[in-house]
């Protein structure tokens, strides 16, 4: 082969970091392996300005790119190797996906021709991955690693969000690619690209129902967020005086200091004040939120006989739930654009008054919670504790929670006081272990700005491998450990639904700052409250990773916001 012939081919796994770089992707979470050696060597030998973030587990590879593409708007990337790798990954997945957040896998695989001769790690990758992502499929020849990664990047960010897989086997990483072939649309690197407008006939059907309301209330998804409509959002809320309620995805959509946000409703975080806000309302409007059956308690609040205007980016999500009075389908910021828009020229309209109706609301959720988190008990009550945080950090700060005992307080009484994302959750599925690995995420995505994750003993038993990761790259995290030694949700669960018949839910207790310290964390160990501010503040200010550990009081023995237990 000559020098120009050299010149104009390319390995597969060569194409694949040329496309990603093409995307503009800084940073690739992942695990090594056998089968990913051609990318590794790749990723080695080629300029191309992308970090990758060596990971302990290829399941908090995968909930490290979640977190990433929710603080920075980008795709986030993950990589692991076949066999286990490609199992193991698969949880970020699927709650990636469910949650709208775009995030690429690439698993490396077996060689095309050794299939089905029972090499080591042999899996059907497509058949697996199929119902969990949005694109997805197995490479099968180094020439098409170009119009896949085009594919995958533009299914995942146009429409609804969600997430991709890529197999990569390592023929088709060793094979000849052509460079020509090497072009990205760079929209495409970041969500949502090419956002939808709506039916403007829609918007006037819409509008002219919830102006026929006496007291609407809007009921907001993450999809405002998703779409970078907070400010239209405020204008469209002032313009005519409207409540206003967020599911925990949708937390942020809207300062919950503002005079016409409650916060969070539903089961998971809603309290009875909320609820009954939501039960007064002649007329609800789901935006970018698909009604599920937490923001809706099992679909009983709002009751189905309520008035319903459902706008999403989702055509799926209208009308599976409630009966719809007017859909829009539509990105949720231009929606909202178009509501202002509509609204302008139909000139002022005398609003509904609704802020008088939710101080009322604020007032009645403030006093359940204020004596709760000024309580000496010990174990330390979590309204205590999140009391605490609320007071030591700042505005900006990006608190991260597993969706077992931080969940519900976190979504409840942690007041968001700015519009935009600074608090999220892995609500789509609720599996243990997200919130250390999105934390890395975050902190790798949003540099400068202080990273807080909770979790309970049973998430920190899932993913306390990768402390390892965040000291190596000393990463300026807190972690907060609500230590109750027990799988605290199910055990509250069979108090309230089977009688208080423990079974198999409790686990000894486990030293989290000894096993942190071990890591190379600074950890401390809280069991007084009074020590609480202090020691968060000590923690919060130090220049590398830190954890305190909380010894909390059990759910099951709390008095958790969460409506199936209270009732």
């Amino acid at each position: 082969m000559d020098g120009s012939a050299a010149k104009n081919t390319m390995t597969g796994a060569e194409a694949m970091v040329r496309m990603l770089e093409a995307h503009d992707v800084r940073h690739i979470f992942g695990l090594c392996g056998d089968t990913t050696l051609p990318f590794y060597d790749a990723l080695y030998r080629l300029d191309h300005g992308i970090e990758h973030i060596l990971t302990r587990d290829e399941r908090s590879a995968a909930y490290m790119a979640d977190g990433y593409a929710r603080v920075t708007g980008k795709v986030g990337v993950c990589e692991g190797p076949s066999g286990g790798g490609a199992t193991y990954i698969l949880p970020g997945l699927v709650e990636a996906n469910e949650s709208s957040v775009p995030v690429l896998a690439i698993t490396s695989d077996v060689g095309t021709r050794s299939r089905g001769h029972y090499p080591l790690t042999e899996l059907d990758q497509e058949g697996l991955m199929r119902p969990l992502t949005k694109f997805n499929r197995v490479i099968g020849h180094a020439d098409v690693v170009p119009d896949a990664v085009r594919h995958a990047f533009r299914a995942m960010t146009t429409g609804r969000p969600g997430a991709a897989h890529l197999g990569f086997p390592i023929d088709v990483q060793r094979g000849e690619a052509d460079p020509d072939n090497l072009w990205a649309d760079p929209a495409h690197g970041r969500f949502p690209a090419h956002p939808f407008g709506p039916d403007p006939a829609r918007i006037e059907a819409a509008l002219d129902a919830i102006l026929s309301a006496a007291f609407p209330v809007l009921i907001c998804g993450g999809g405002v967020l998703l779409a970078g409509g907070e400010a239209e959002f405020r204008h469209f809320v002032e313009a005519l005086d409207i409540a206003v309620a967020t599911t925990i995805s949708g937390q942020g959509t809207l300062a919950e200091t503002h005079p016409n946000c409650v916060g969070v409703v539903g089961s998971n975080g809603g309290v009875p004040a909320t609820r009954d806000l939501v039960g007064r309302a002649d007329l609800v409007v789901f935006l970018g939120c698909r009604a599920g059956s937490v923001t809706t308690e099992l679909w009983r609040t709002p009751a189905k006989s309520t008035r319903i205007v459902h706008i999403d980016a989702d055509p799926e999500v209208i009308g599976a739930s409630y009966r719809t009075e007017v859909a829009v389908v539509s990105d949720a910021r231009l929606a909202v654009a178009a509501l202002n828009a509509a609204l302008a020229v139909r000139g002022p309209q005398p609003g509904f008054g609704a802020a008088a109706v939710v101080a009322d609301v604020k007032r009645r959720k403030a006093l359940a919670f204020a004596s709760l988190a000024a309580s000496a008990d010990r174990p330390i009550r979590p309204e205590r504790t999140i009391a605490a945080l609320r007071r030591v950090l700042d505005d900006d700060a990006v608190v991260v929670g597993d969706p077992g005992t931080p969940c519900p307080y976190l979504s409840a009484y942690y007041e968001i006081r700015r519009a935009g994302r600074t608090v999220f959750s892995n609500r789509a599925h609720g599996a243990l272990g997200y919130a250390l690995s999105a934390a890395v995420g975050a902190a790798i995505g949003a540099p400068g700005r202080k990273v807080v994750a909770l979790m309970g003993d049973g998430s920190f038993g899932f993913t306390c491998g990768e402390l390892e990761t965040v000291v190596r790259l000393n990463l300026p995290i807190t972690f907060l450990v609500f230590s109750n030694a027990v799988y605290g949700w199910i055990k509250a669960g069979q108090k309230t639904r089977f009688g208080g018949r423990y079974f198999s839910v409790d686990f000894g207790r486990t030293d989290h700052a000894a096993v942190a310290a071990a890591f190379g964390v600074t950890a401390f160990r809280v069991d007084e409250p009074e020590q609480l501010v202090p020691l968060l503040e000590k923690a919060v200010a130090q220049a590398g990773p830190t954890l305190v550990d909380v010894i909390s009081q059990p759910l099951h023995e709390a008095n958790a916001p969460v409506s199936e237990w209270i009732a």
